[in-house]
């Protein structure tokens, strides 16, 4: 991967960084925590999904141990909410926007950390874009005590899915990372979102209790 690659891949990754922690920090707001709690839920929910790829890959240390402005992002967005909740707590969307945001962020960066290694291996590449999308999610709603959203809300691990789906082909039949990785972190993103809007819902169990 070229050196321009490399800046652009990391800065999204930092931007998606950011925007998980947000929704860490909301949501431990929302639970009452303190300013520790808030800083050490965006920092858990900032850095868990891409933490656990790198364990599972092999990369040691994993990014966000290796380098310090991981950290550095999510504790200065716990204290950036905290200061600045009163004025958007009225804003509830903004949680919904970040956490969609984040997911097809992270799901692109996971998906080109695996290609850059495996090549096109797509059970590699939606491996790890999916772990690192939703690992930081799941974490943040367990410590908080909440069924994970990936379990119970509109599409997410499949619009997760669908963007790796996406970034897969185009890089076979086009070959542009930068082309692929815009458009599914678009794909993953709106889907969300769409979902979001309108409600939809993978299947359920009935129960007729």
């Amino acid at each position: 991967m070229t050196a321009p690659a490399e800046v652009f891949i990391y800065v999204l990754d930092l931007f998606g960084t950011m925007a998980f922690a947000v929704t860490g920090a909301f949501k431990a707001i929302e639970k009452k925590s303190d300013i520790v709690g808030i800083i050490i839920l965006a920092t858990i929910t900032g850095v868990a999904g891409g933490t656990i790829r790198d364990v599972i890959i092999g990369k040691v240390p994993p990014n966000s141990i290796a380098d310090p402005a991981y950290i550095v992002i999510t504790v200065v967005t716990g204290i950036v909410i905290f200061l600045l909740f009163s004025r958007l707590k009225k804003h509830w969307n903004l949680f919904l926007k970040f956490d969609a945001i984040g997911l097809g962020v992270f799901t692109i960066i996971g998906a080109t950390f695996a290609y850059n290694i495996f090549g096109l291996n797509f059970l590699a590449i939606a491996f790890a874009g999916i772990v690192t999308a939703i690992g930081g999610g799941i974490l943040r709603d367990v410590f908080v005590q909440e069924t994970p959203i990936v379990f119970v809300k509109e599409l997410y691990a499949s619009a997760s899915f669908i963007g790796v789906v996406v970034f897969y082909f185009i890089l076979v039949l086009d070959g542009s990372l930068y082309i692929a990785t815009i458009l599914g972190i678009i794909m993953t993103t709106g889907l969300r979102m769409v979902a979001m809007k309108y409600n939809w819902n993978l299947p359920t169990v009935h129960s007729n209790d």
